[in-house]
């Protein structure tokens, strides 16, 4: 049943909500980072950070442009100007793949819309930052970029009425490639409502070129379950003790979900279970009878809270798990660690800020305004040296970047 408060509302584009927000947050005077900027970073060589005598240090990308720039590698591929841009590893060749959310053939969000999903591929990732990503090739079909799944915007596909379906992250594993997605129904949301119809997973066995949906999908706001903690994943990807790890939350795709609250929750499925849609398989990390143990006997508890979380990732790097957030309350992208899925994380580290002169724990750190997602790219050079893929909406749409950029040497 759908909430009525809802029904009817005016369709705002979620770069207008963003802007809005971060308008509030922005003082006035500030610089844009100087796009496709690079620094030197001290210590870290060529090799996963080791020291290497004779050898010279490169220099790595520090806000870095991916999209959005006339005659660029993205544009060669058809796509000028997207968000997102989440990495995964393309296990069955040793590439890379990038997902991107709404996109536009020509910069500025020009041209023709391609609609979202839509992916890039690279055939090899340099993680010592010494080159930027660079795109080889897009999917679906490896011509020009596309959307990957099959349904239509500003209509009903059978679920109910939804706006578009913004991918959360992908993984691939044994053959087969996952999306895990949210179907939104409304950018503007009343308060307390996050705004989406549903969250799904869709799957490919041809890694990436046709794409089909698993019958179950997890019920939004707009069908009755509002806030749903499952609105929102990341695959940290299958640990060695064979489990694939999960992490979700609830959607908040416009910045201020009011009732967000930054909660985050864990869950481990087998991936055969995976595999096969048996989704009721998945154990919780839960806290019952005194004590966090993995269950079936109750839903998931939740492991972290703060301030409203957007976009986020987690990675397993290097046998550490890395994880990165948009701290929208912050106005800043955070990072933290823990040696397990299930153990105590580090307190959040602020690592790009949207106004690096205030408050003091953002002094001297990377300025980006207008600034969300934050990824942790799967192959970088270590737990201590994250390559993250984040976001930027300037705030005049047709005029300014909607594009993706590239951090390396990230210490979480």
């Amino acid at each position: 049943m759908s909430n009525p408060s809802q029904a009817d509302r005016p369709e705002p584009t979620r770069r207008a909500v963003l802007r809005a927000g971060a308008g509030l947050t922005l003082g006035a005077g500030l610089v844009v980072a100087t796009a496709g900027s690079a620094a030197a970073a001290a210590g870290r060589s060529a090799v996963r950070g080791a020291a290497t005598p004779n050898a010279v240090t490169p220099m790595l990308q520090t806000g870095t442009p991916l999209c959005d720039t006339p005659g660029d590698s993205a544009s060669a591929q058809g796509l000028g100007s997207g968000d997102l841009g989440i990495p995964y590893y393309r296990e069955h060749d040793n590439s890379w793949g990038y997902v991107f959310g709404d996109s536009w053939a020509n910069a500025a969000q020009q041209g023709t819309y391609l609609g979202s999903p839509v992916m890039l591929a690279q055939a090899t990732f340099d993680n010592t930052g010494g080159s930027p990503i660079s795109f080889s090739w897009a999917m679906p079909t490896g011509g020009q970029a596309n959307q990957l799944f099959n349904y239509n915007h500003q209509t009903d596909n059978g679920y109910g009425w939804e706006f578009s379906r913004i991918p959360n992250d992908c993984i691939e594993f044994g053959g087969r490639t996952y999306i895990q997605y949210t179907s939104v129904f409304t950018w503007g949301p009343p308060a307390g409502y996050d705004g989406s119809l549903m969250s799904g997973v869709a799957y490919s066995d041809d890694y990436g070129v046709t794409w089909q949906d698993y019958a179950y999908h997890w019920p939004g706001d707009r069908q009755g379950t509002n806030q749903s903690m499952y609105g929102m994943w990341s695959f940290a990807g299958i640990d060695p003790d064979g489990w694939l790890y999960i992490f979700s939350k609830r959607w908040n795709g416009t910045h201020h979900n009011t009732a967000d609250g930054g909660a985050i929750q864990l869950f481990r499925i087998q991936p055969d279970d995976f595999r096969a849609g048996n989704f009721g398989a998945q154990q919780n990390w839960a806290y019952l009878n005194g004590s966090w143990q993995w269950t079936q006997d109750v839903g998931p508890s939740v492991i972290l809270s703060g301030n409203n979380i957007g976009e986020f990732s987690v990675k397993r790097i290097n046998g550490t798990y890395c994880m990165s957030y948009f701290d929208v309350a912050d106005y800043s992208i955070c990072t933290r660690t823990a040696p397990r899925p299930d153990a105590v994380w580090t307190a959040p580290k602020v690592q790009i800020a949207g106004n690096s002169s205030f408050p003091p724990s953002h002094w001297g750190k990377p300025q980006l305004p207008y600034l969300y997602g934050g990824y942790i790219h799967p192959g970088s050079a270590g737990a201590n040296s994250l390559t993250l893929v984040v976001s930027q909406w300037n705030g005049t749409q047709g005029q300014s970047p909607y594009r993706v950029l590239q951090y390396d040497g990230i210490n979480p």
